[in-house]
């Protein structure tokens, strides 16, 4: 008897890292709850995964910006009797400045979209895993969580929030099956230039700091595999991380306001 599909969950799924992590769990035979705010983006990216792959897909219209959205999520694949073993907390965006935009509440809700949601998803749907002594959390932080850097003050440390949140879950729950990873990535080829309006940046910007997509969750995925608390993506981020992080260099890369 063969055994049951897994079912990854997956945030942030219409486009980018996510729409990859769906064709590289779909490939693998994982059924798939894809999670976005574009339904029609979805269905693009689930309609020949379906076809390819012969999974099932559950899509879900949700803003992860808003406080009840997780538990809405939940509550949706509990009534369907669906069981999560992967999720990848992969929602996100580029974020204002926590200064110079003078609107709080939309500081509050990115905030909630970018660390709240993560942390109540994680709340939400650890624990079964736990149950069942199986699972996998990648939660995608940043290079841009591993050092300070003077900007928007609201990206970069919701990444670090990220990383450390993924580590202490890691040390909490796997003795029990359960691997929770932190992927940070660099620079990478997705939409997600064009949307935070830095596509100048990026054709200004050396190449060799430019990763693709599917590198990065190939990368990502076998970093949880391993049990790999934390995963920096890509060659040369991996060989800057520890200058990042070393007391005796960490001063001369710090990026600071002109």
């Amino acid at each position: 008897m063969s055994e049951p599909r897994r079912t990854a969950l997956i945030t942030g799924a219409s486009a980018g890292l996510g729409a990859e992590f769906a064709r590289q769990l779909g490939a693998a035979g994982c059924n798939l709850v894809l999670v976005a705010r574009r339904a029609e983006r979805m269905e693009a990216v689930a309609r020949p995964l379906q076809v390819r792959h012969g999974i099932q897909t559950t899509l879900i219209s949700a803003d992860l910006a808003e406080r009840e959205a997780p538990a809405q999520i939940h509550a949706q694949l509990a009534e369907q009797g669906i069981e999560v073993d992967y999720l990848i907390n992969n929602a996100g965006a580029g974020g204002g400045n926590l200064l110079e935009d003078r609107d709080f509440d939309a500081h509050a809700r990115y905030l909630e979209l970018m660390m709240l949601s993560v942390a109540q998803l994680c709340h939400l749907f650890v624990p079964a895993m736990r149950e069942r002594g199986f699972g996998r959390v990648i939660n995608v932080a940043s290079v841009a969580g591993r050092i300070p850097r003077a900007g928007g003050c609201l990206y970069g440390p919701s990444k670090a929030f990220l990383v450390h949140l993924s580590e202490e879950l890691h040390l909490t729950v796997r003795q029990d099956g359960v691997n929770v990873s932190a992927l940070c990535p660099g620079f990478t080829h997705t939409d997600f230039h064009a949307v935070a309006g830095t596509l100048d940046m990026k054709a200004k910007s050396p190449k060799l700091l430019w990763y693709d997509a599917d590198v990065v969750v190939r990368e990502g995925l076998a970093a949880v595999e391993r049990g790999k608390p934390v995963w920096v993506s890509g060659r040369l981020y991996r060989w800057l991380d520890p200058l990042f992080q070393s007391v005796w260099t960490r001063r001369l890369f710090r990026i600071t306001a002109p």
